[in-house]
């Protein structure tokens, strides 16, 4: 079973066709970890497309702010303004379906073995795993070899032994290896922050144990187009170029 692993979509469909042709004949089903509206301009598309085609969805931060379920009082003014856009834009079902996500973390079973999809960390799903202090301390918490984590929008992760804990190359395949706890960050399809503009994602394969890092172009021009045309705040239209 090879799956398609997706995060922070934030409501950029481009980004989303993108990765889709990127990943095509690659993968068995799609997993997400949540946050798929907020700051882009296609919180409708994006959402119907998760609700017909993913397996498994744990909420993000913004799925609960955008469709109401939430108080905007720690959102800074950017994010506080696309996610009122974003609940007026929002269908009733689609609103509906955000307000029902599970709350990670979600345990998905298979013959060949158990892994997490949590938003934010497996002890709170709006906790930031940003640095190898916040990573260390989920030693203790990982009862699982492999967990899935968004949030942050970096891509990468990090790989925790009793001797300490190391930081997951993102330029190569990951192969997961006894013995060790891996937290793993597929990075964001919508609104890369590490650097790299370009969409980001992962592809698991359960039978080799492997995680493989993809980053994809996509016609960054359009999405930004589309946040201008809709009256969101520029800065989230001028961050797309810059993956940041």
């Amino acid at each position: 079973m090879a799956y398609l692993i997706l995060s922070d979509i934030h409501g950029n469909l481009e980004a989303l066709e993108a990765v889709l042709a990127d990943a095509e004949g690659r993968y068995d089903c799609i997993l997400c970890l949540g946050d798929l509206v907020g700051y882009g301009a296609d919180p409708n598309a994006v959402t119907e497309w998760v609700r017909e085609e993913a397996a498994a969805v744990v909420r993000g931060n913004h799925d609960r702010a955008c469709s109401g379920s939430e108080s905007l009082e720690y959102f800074n003014p950017h994010a506080r303004a696309a996610a009122i856009w974003t609940r007026r834009a929002l269908t009733p079902e689609n609103r509906q379906y955000l307000t029902q996500l599970q709350r990670g973390p979600l345990r998905i079973e298979e013959p060949l073995g158990q892994f997490l999809l949590v938003h934010g960390s497996p002890v709170d799903e709006d906790q930031y795993l940003s640095n190898m202090d916040d990573g260390a301390l989920m030693e203790g918490h990982l009862e699982l070899p492999a967990t899935f984590f968004g949030h942050t929008h970096v891509q990468g992760g990090f790989r925790l032994a009793p001797a300490g804990i190391a930081r997951i190359r993102r330029d190569r395949p990951l192969t997961l290896e006894d013995g060790y706890h891996y937290l793993i960050n597929p990075g964001a399809v919508g609104q890369p922050r590490d650097g790299d503009p370009r969409a980001a994602y992962a592809l698991y394969s359960i039978e080799d144990q492997t995680v493989d890092y993809r980053r994809v172009e996509y016609d960054v021009q359009s999405a930004s187009a589309k946040i201008r045309a809709a009256g969101l705040p520029e800065v989230l239209a001028l961050r797309l170029f810059e993956g940041m």
